[in-house]
């Protein structure tokens, strides 16, 4: 039988039996992990891989190699429910443990480390569920409710970042002025963080919109330290950001309160994902071989720009402890592509697609005459190609996934008065 037959073979087999090895494992155990098959093990007494932290009773099945008749009654007595929860483990445990060289050996140092005094440990729930141990940073904090993918988060308020590249006048005509008044307008946020990076001096306080007494203005000028890298300082972990909601924001964005306020209840129902306005989406060029970018109006999308953009708070520690190196590297170099960078992470991390809201496809301030801005810049289309691809190298498979499924609010373009519609400024925005 050829190699591709078997491969099909495995694919098409629920169950797959795993006779002892002349080794300490078997080879054709991780086979039929990769194939979704559910182990059937015929060793007594062997001991799994990393047993010490896998519930391997939630994937495999355990036959004694002496009575080896009595498989088929045993695997057939097993309910269809019960099996589909066994292939699914199967496939989660290959997903996160072992599907490369370096997840193993990742997951070894993680298993060692836990060995070690005064380290924080994950428990076994965390290892044996979705998103698995070596995304769940145990720094971050030791409730499972201060993480986005826990079944009932802690949720709360948000913070809104606005990053501010561009330093133009904080004046009240300004977007940037109208942008904070918008932003503060909201019921649901908390702070306003402006991350200041540009060689300017941020204005004064007094100079800023007058907001409520409760939400708070905190101005982060970004360093000039090389560990601290200045596009990425948008999605840093500041010391200042307490919720768990984080509204992402280029300065030069326009956006209206009811679009804040409603994005930020979509995001409450989904706050694992990136929900936000402007999509953009990732496809395969065959006659380049290679990943292509394109800000094109489709019917679907695979990104969500974080310049008007909401995610969970853990995903910015992620994002500056957890990434590759050369990840940032990119990064920096081009100072391009960090929103497409959290967009990989956290489709890496949920294996879903972002979320887009509401109709508005324009959602920047168009330059004054005379003025230049990098997002119009024709190399900033070519470097975002570039970066598409690398990105999808480093870790080794293209996560981006497409979707065409858009929400807007109850009522919505219907026929009714507007008085009857919660969110009424949102069908008076331009498309």
């Amino acid at each position: 039988m050829s190699r591709y037959d078997y491969e099909v073979l495995l694919q098409n087999s629920t169950f797959c039996l795993v006779p002892r090895g002349r080794r300490l494992g078997s080879y054709r155990f991780l086979e039929a992990l990769q194939a979704g098959c559910i182990p059937v093990l015929l060793s007594n007494g062997w001991e799994l891989p990393f047993s010490e932290v896998i519930d391997w009773n939630k994937a495999v099945l355990w036959a004694d190699e002496r009575l080896l008749l009595q498989v088929p009654n045993m695997v057939r007595s097993i309910p269809p429910t019960k099996i589909l929860e066994l292939r699914q483990q199967t496939q989660s445990l290959w997903d996160r443990y072992f599907s490369s060289i370096e997840k193993i050996v990742f997951t070894t140092l993680e298993i060692i480390k836990g060995r070690l005094p005064m380290q924080l440990q994950r428990s076994g729930v965390v290892w044996n569920n979705w998103p698995g141990a070596l995304l769940t940073l145990p720094q971050f904090s030791d409730s499972a409710v201060d993480f986005p993918f826990s079944p009932s988060p802690r949720l709360g308020k948000f913070t809104a970042v606005i990053y501010c590249q561009l330093g133009t006048n904080l004046v009240p005509s300004s977007s940037l002025y109208r942008l904070v008044s918008n932003i503060g307008r909201s019921k649901y946020v908390e702070q306003i963080v402006v991350v200041w990076s540009n060689d300017k001096r941020p204005p004064v306080k007094s100079r800023w919109p007058l907001l409520s007494p409760d939400i708070k203005l905190t101005i982060v000028q970004s360093s000039n330290d090389p560990s601290k890298p200045t596009i990425s300082q948008r999605f840093y972990p500041h010391q200042s950001i307490k919720t768990a909601g984080v509204f992402s924001l280029d300065e030069d964005t326009v956006i209206t309160t009811d679009e804040v306020d409603f994005a930020y209840k979509v995001w409450l129902e989904f706050p694992d994902r990136i929900v936000g306005y402007p999509a953009r989406s990732h496809f395969w060029d065959d006659a380049k071989a290679s990943w292509g970018y394109t800000s094109k109006w489709t019917n679907e999308y695979s990104i969500i720009l974080t310049s008007a953009a909401f995610y969970h708070r853990y995903y910015n520690v992620l994002y500056t402890e957890w990434l590759s190196p050369l990840l940032h590297k990119t990064v920096e170099q081009s100072q391009n592509c960090e929103d497409i960078l959290m967009n990989f992470l956290v489709s890496h991390v949920t294996r879903r697609p972002p979320i887009k809201v509401t109709q508005r496809k324009q959602y920047k301030e168009q330059p004054s005459t005379g003025s230049r801005s990098p997002w119009n810049d024709p190399d900033h289309f070519i470097q975002r190609q570039t970066c598409l691809n690398t990105f999808a190298a480093v870790f080794g498979y293209m996560p981006l996934l497409r979707s065409n499924l858009r929400l807007d609010p109850i009522l919505f373009k219907d026929p009714v008065s507007n008085l009857r519609k919660k969110y009424r400024q949102i069908e008076l925005v331009g498309s």
